[in-house]
């Protein structure tokens, strides 16, 4: 079976303000904003850093360590306040069954809140299987998460493909010898292609399309 495997935040939905408010949380007054949707992407400890500097105050990794368990609460309690599904995601998901495609997600997120997010989102059940940050020993960019979730959605590495937003995922399919595509919707738009992905995707509505001509 031909797999597609996804990504979560900046590619199957927009996480980026809950993510920074929950950042927010462990500072006295807000450090970051909506012009910070990029570093929210790469995670928790990425949104710390950012706010450690812009308080101007000394700070160092253990500071980092001991915010991101705030963090993370503060993110559990309004995981989905203001994220949003990006627009034809899960139509293109749907489609992509159809056509007898498995569909799969690979994401940087702890699997509990990737979880709880989807679940609050009501697609969770669209997926054959979620591999988290944590589900293994290790995360993306090493490509063991990703074919435990290609694997564990009934298909074989072989033949499957990565949807994703980052460098990170651009280094995963290489490191798993597969196809990716970068959505440019996210808030680097167009600026993904640098990192040379199969394909750029534009839009959800191409999905089907794109998969077909990857995986053929």
């Amino acid at each position: 079976m031909r797999t597609v495997v996804f990504d979560l935040d900046g590619t199957l939905a927009d996480t980026s303000a809950d993510l920074l408010a929950a950042a927010n949380a462990c500072f006295p007054m807000p450090m970051l904003g909506p012009e910070d949707a990029l570093t929210a992407f790469h995670g928790g400890r990425a949104m710390l850093r950012l706010g450690f500097t812009r308080q101007g105050l000394a700070w160092s990794e253990a500071d980092v360590d001991a915010g991101y368990p705030v963090l993370l609460e503060a993110y559990r309690g309004a995981i989905a306040t203001h994220t949003q599904l990006y627009p034809g995601a899960m139509e293109a998901v749907e489609a992509l069954k159809r056509e007898g495609f498995a569909v799969s997600i690979c994401t940087n997120k702890p699997e509990a809140l990737a979880e709880l997010l989807l679940r609050a989102l009501g697609v969770r059940d669209a997926f054959a299987a979620l591999v988290g940050a944590d589900t293994l020993p290790v995360r993306k960019p090493d490509p063991a998460p990703f074919r435990a979730a290609v694997e564990r959605a009934g298909g074989i590495v072989a033949r499957s493909m990565l949807v994703g937003d980052t460098e990170t995922d651009a280094k995963t399919g290489i490191a798993a010898g597969v196809p990716v595509a970068l959505v440019t919707f996210g808030p680097e738009g167009r600026g993904v292609e640098r990192f040379q992905p199969a394909a750029l995707l534009d839009r959800f509505e191409d999905l089907s399309g794109l998969a077909e001509r990857l995986l053929r």
